[in-house]
């Protein structure tokens, strides 16, 4: 055990010694990323089993095809750590490992995502980062693991800028590539400051399947897609290639919306280059759904290279048009009647 502890010193002193270089990863999420995620749809319920078929699921229906690269498993994956501060995942959910199942998803020409939190504990009360940010970085990356999105519950006094630093140099000091995704709700105005640290982060609380409602959840609220429009107003200029505005993952197919509605959210989700992250069930999409959201000219909008965000151009209590500069010299637009 005490060379155990001591080589686990010497390497953590190696990589906190590399951070005095750390940066984010470059040449990631150049365009807004794409992808699924399980909270949405699925809650606490996530298992290997289930993440494989979505996996699955995301081949067989074309969203690999058209874009979608991430399946990312949000809270709850979590077991406890180990006698050296290792965190592991449930041995319950998760029998055959992380590193198993993110070689499954790497087998089918995807990525694996994963979560964590920057608070002592994740919102559903499982082990958070704070104190183990270099050795958690270290696993996802012994994992391979692609995509780290990175929650802010039980964060009290703690420094939003300085903790997604400190996870970010973890990060590249892990030497993996990895797509760090700041969910800090916009409490702290993340676009101001955010650019270096992080690929995107999250302008809102979180989103309700609903288009125009706000959900009360105690001290906090959840929000329909109208209410996130509405919250994106001047901040188009901080977005752009490698530092994306993030609405929240979509909600496009699941119960709540019309399909006209799921329609409607997409097209603005396009539009306003916000990261493409599907959560519904992939399994269960109609036809309908399925063709909407592999629709190739609305991806290629949301990817555009120029990386401009779109913004409403005109308003009055009967119509809106949005509009949004593309590569190519021309303007992608949306008519929408409120």
């Amino acid at each position: 055990m005490k060379n155990m502890v001591t080589k686990i010193t010497v390497l953590l002193c190696a990589l906190l010694c590399f951070t005095a270089n750390a940066k984010k990863f470059e040449n990631l999420a150049l365009t807004p990323q794409m992808g699924w995620n399980s909270w949405n749809n699925f809650d606490c319920d996530v298992n290997e089993d289930m993440i494989k078929e979505m996996a699955d699921a995301m081949v067989a229906t074309g969203m690999r095809d058209a874009g979608y690269q991430y399946i990312n498993i949000d809270d709850c994956w979590h077991g406890e750590r180990d006698e050296n501060g290792f965190i592991q995942e449930s041995k319950e959910h998760f029998p055959s490992g992380m590193k198993a199942l993110a070689d499954y998803v790497h087998s089918k020409g995807l990525k694996l995502g994963i979560y964590s939190d920057a608070g002592t504990k994740t919102c559903a009360g499982r082990a958070g980062s704070r104190g183990y940010e270099y050795q958690d970085a270290l696993t996802y990356a012994r994992w391979g693991i692609d995509y780290l999105k990175y929650d802010w519950c039980a964060t009290e006094n703690v420094n939003p800028i300085g903790a997604y630093t400190l996870m970010r140099d973890a990060l590249y000091s892990a030497g993996r590539p990895i797509l760090f995704s700041i969910c800090e709700w916009g409490d702290n105005k993340p676009w101001e400051w955010a650019k270096d640290i992080g690929h995107s982060w999250r302008t809102t609380g979180d989103i309700y399947p609903c288009w125009s409602c706000e959900k009360k959840q105690g001290s906090w609220s959840s929000w329909g897609v109208l209410p996130i429009l509405d919250m994106q107003d001047k901040l188009r200029k901080y977005a752009g290639p490698g530092h994306w505005n993030d609405m929240d993952m979509m909600e496009v197919g699941n119960e709540g919306l019309s399909f006209e509605e799921s329609r409607a959210h997409f097209s603005f989700w396009c539009l306003l280059a916000a990261p493409l992250i599907a959560g519904n069930d992939p399994r269960e999409m109609s036809p309908e759904i399925t063709a909407l959201m592999t629709d190739p000219e609305a991806i290629a909008i949301n990817q555009d290279p120029l990386g401009k965000q779109g913004y409403r151009y005109y308003r009055d209590p009967n119509r809106e048009i949005w509009v949004r500069p593309l590569d190519d010299g021309d303007w992608a637009v949306i008519l929408h009647n409120p």
